[in-house]
């Protein structure tokens, strides 16, 4: 599994997310991220991260490409992974996994998140077993799903948070 660099998402790289396409089976699973951006400029909490390969951490301007687009936001103690794409040129390489794992890093060491949660459209199945895979299981929450009926809500237990941590260190060493 390769190694994924995150970076917040600037003046200076948007244009380059902003050109990410997925596949286009896919496109109806995710926001655009055009809009995903427009709601972060619009909401302070949200943060959106460019994903590149790890060849690029220590360079002020990366000699890779960008590989994908991820978004979270804490709130009420609350850690949610609100989009994850991968570019439709680098899917399949497992870069998806690697950003999803630093964003569990990254929401781990907020000392006020007690949860951590993500979801998916219910007919997406790469979607669901990447997330199955990560540790995430259904979380019944009556609000989000009546507001978004096609939803699949997901917690990662507080058990995975532990375990999990010391099978990705061991899967980002590979």
């Amino acid at each position: 599994m390769p190694g994924v660099h995150l970076r917040l998402v600037t003046p200076d790289n948007e244009a380059e997310c902003l050109r990410l396409r997925v596949d286009d089976s896919q496109a109806r699973f995710i926001a655009t991220n055009a809009k995903s951006l427009a709601q972060a400029k619009a909401n302070p909490l949200l943060v959106p991260l460019a994903i590149y390969d790890r060849e690029a951490c220590g360079y002020l301007k990366p000699g890779v490409p960008m590989v994908g687009f991820v978004m979270y936001e804490v709130d009420c103690g609350v850690g949610s992974i609100l989009r994850i794409m991968i570019d439709r040129a680098h899917q399949g390489k497992g870069y998806g996994r690697a950003a999803m794992i630093q964003v569990i890093r990254r929401l781990q060491r907020y000392p006020e998140v007690e949860m951590i949660v993500t979801s998916h459209r219910h007919d997406n199945a790469v979607a669901a077993s990447l997330f199955r895979s990560l540790g995430f299981v259904p979380w019944d929450v009556r609000e989000a799903a009546e507001l978004n009926p096609g939803e699949v809500h997901l917690r990662l237990p507080d058990s995975v948070w532990i375990v999990k941590e010391r099978v990705m260190d061991k899967e980002i060493v590979e």
